[in-house]
C-alpha cells in the first residue's frame, strides 16, 4: 500500500514502542514461568528444549542480575522481569529505528518490526523491512509469515504471533 503523508509518521530519532506494542510482545512472551513463592524462573527454548534459556517477558542471553548468561536454574522477581524489558526494548527500538533510517513508519509498523525483532534479532536482513523501506507495505506485511520456526519446525505460538504482527503492522497503512 502506498505510503500516505500525515498517518502518524514517526522519525527516527523520536522512535519508541507504544503501549499497544508492548502488549503484543507481552502476550506472546508471557512472564508464565511461576513458581509457588511467587519468584520467576527460566525455561528452555521452545523449538529446541535447550539454548537459549528464557525468563521474564522472552529475556535471553547475559543476566545482569547474576552475571553469566540465563540458564537453567536462573530465577528472578517480577520487577527484576519488568525492568528487563524496559531495557531490552530501549535497545530493540533503537536498533529498528537505526535500520529504518529515513523510511516513513506509523507507529503501529513500528510497534510491529519492534516485537518481531525483540523476537528474532532479525530486522536487518529480513526482507520484511527491505520492502518496508521501499514502501512496499503490503509486500513487507506478507513477509512477518516467513518467520514462524524454531528448530526447524513451524511452531503454532510463532505462526500466531506473526500474523498478529502483521496484522499491527497493516493497521499503520490506509
Amino acid at each position: 500500500m502506498p505510503y500516505q503523508p500525515g498517518r502518524s509518521v514517526i522519525a527516527p530519532f523520536e522512535a519508541a514502542i507504544s503501549a499497544q506494542g508492548i502488549a503484543l510482545i507481552k502476550r506472546f512472551e508471557g512472564c508464565a514461568q511461576l513458581r509457588a513463592d511467587g519468584l520467576i524462573h527460566a525455561y528452555p527454548d521452545p523449538g529446541t528444549g535447550d539454548e537459549p534459556w528464557t525468563i521474564g517477558w522472552g529475556a535471553t542471553g547475559h543476566d545482569h542480575i547474576h552475571g553469566g548468561r540465563i540458564a537453567e536454574g536462573t530465577i528472578w522477581t517480577q520487577e527484576q522481569c519488568d525492568a528487563r524489558l524496559v531495557r531490552d526494548l530501549e535497545r530493540y527500538a533503537a536498533e529498528v529505528a537505526s535500520v529504518l533510517g529515513d523510511a516513513p513508519t506509523t507507529q503501529a509498523q513500528f510497534d510491529a518490526l519492534v516485537s518481531f525483532h525483540y523476537n528474532t534479532g532479525a530486522i536487518a536482513r529480513a526482507t520484511l523491512m527491505q520492502k518496508h523501506r521501499a514502501r512496499d507495505y503490503l509486500g513487507a506485511a506478507k513477509e512477518f509469515a516467513r518467520w514462524n520456526r524454531a528448530g526447524g519446525r513451524v511452531l503454532k505460538g510463532l505462526t500466531r504471533r506473526r500474523a498478529a504482527e502483521a496484522e499491527l503492522y497493516r493497521s499503520g497503512t490506509a
